[in-house]
């Protein structure tokens, strides 16, 4: 079972982007697709369901320019002089893609990430970006405390948790003292294992794993994605019960996830590239948020842990992967 995503925005007046994004009825229109996933990429597929929602036709109305640098957003930001000089009406930045779609500045840009956008430096508020930038944020302090509960509840006897955290990830201390928090209120010991970009993972690893926790919590953020499969087996290897902040991290086997089901996030997020399209201004589409999210549980990484999930939670879990 799957929960259908809903979000909010937080209000905002509308106005008309230059003519080059509203232009004439009928025109086919151009989306240039930055993203640092590896092909087949389920959030393009979710991203293209969306607008075909909308009765944009691919290779009639509507045609995408696909840029992939898997697993590598630096990769990214040395191909910026090139993603830049592409024509296109809109650019739509896949998560970590972030890294390098920041630097934009002469064209509109729509993105879906786990980062506080304001402290990215992409927008002025949520309520009204203010900017070229318009999206959809993953970023919960709620989620991140419930994230700690659900992992409570599946080892009522945790004592220690480890944190894998980018600290370079913008809004990053917010999250680490909502799941403090969190954590005193359950009692539990965190052991803080940070890096700052991905070749750091290693290291902040070897930390989790001196750490003597009882259980990993990974934060969400572009290089704990980009390095998902290494994360996931590290855990399992050394028996530690893990959760993470999307489902993708349970495909590769990651014990469980809660977060907002993010191929929805993208066929939502077509519904603002409509607009944009339209002609409505970036800086003026308020940000949004999920505020339903799913729980998934890794039943096969349960039971190489030599671990029992309890019925309490197989029965609200959204998706249970054998």
């Amino acid at each position: 079972m799957r929960r259908r995503t809903f979000l909010t925005g937080l209000g905002g007046a509308m106005a008309a982007w230059p003519l080059a994004v509203g232009a004439q009825p009928g025109k086919a229109r151009t989306i240039l697709w930055v993203s640092t996933e590896a092909q087949p990429d389920p959030f393009i597929d979710g991203f293209r369901e969306g607008m075909r929602e909308h009765r944009y036709s691919e290779g009639q109305t509507l045609a995408f320019t696909l840029r992939y640098a898997p697993g590598d957003p630096g990769a990214l930001r040395a191909m910026l002089p090139e993603i830049l000089a592409l024509p296109a009406d809109l650019i739509v930045s896949s998560g970590p893609a972030i890294v390098a779609t920041r630097a934009v500045t002469a064209k509109p840009v729509l993105f879906a990430i786990s980062s506080d956008p304001v402290a990215l430096g992409i927008a002025e508020s949520l309520a009204r970006p203010g900017r070229n930038f318009t999206g959809i944020t993953f970023m919960s302090l709620d989620v991140a405390q419930k994230r700690v509960e659900i992992l409570k509840e599946l080892m009522p006897h945790l004592r220690t948790l480890a944190v894998l955290s980018n600290t370079t990830h913008p809004g990053e201390q917010l999250e680490y003292e909502a799941t403090k928090r969190a954590a005193e209120a359950l009692s539990l010991r965190l052991a803080y294992a940070s890096f700052t970009s991905g070749a750091d993972i290693d290291a902040a690893l070897e930390q989790v794993r001196g750490s003597s926790a009882d259980a990993m919590l990974a934060f969400p953020g572009g290089a704990t994605r980009v390095h998902k499969v290494r994360i996931a087996e590290f855990a399992r290897a050394h028996g530690l019960p893990s959760m993470f902040g999307s489902r993708e991290h349970c495909e590769v086997g990651g014990l469980a996830s809660y977060g907002a089901h993010q191929r929805t996030i993208y066929v939502r997020l077509a519904a603002y590239a409509d607009r944009l399209l339209r002609g409505e201004k970036p800086g003026d589409l308020p940000i949004e948020q999920p505020t339903t999210f799913e729980l998934v549980l890794n039943g096969k990484t349960a039971r190489a842990l030599g671990f029992e999930i309890p019925p309490s939670l197989l029965a609200r879990a959204d998706e249970v992967i054998e």
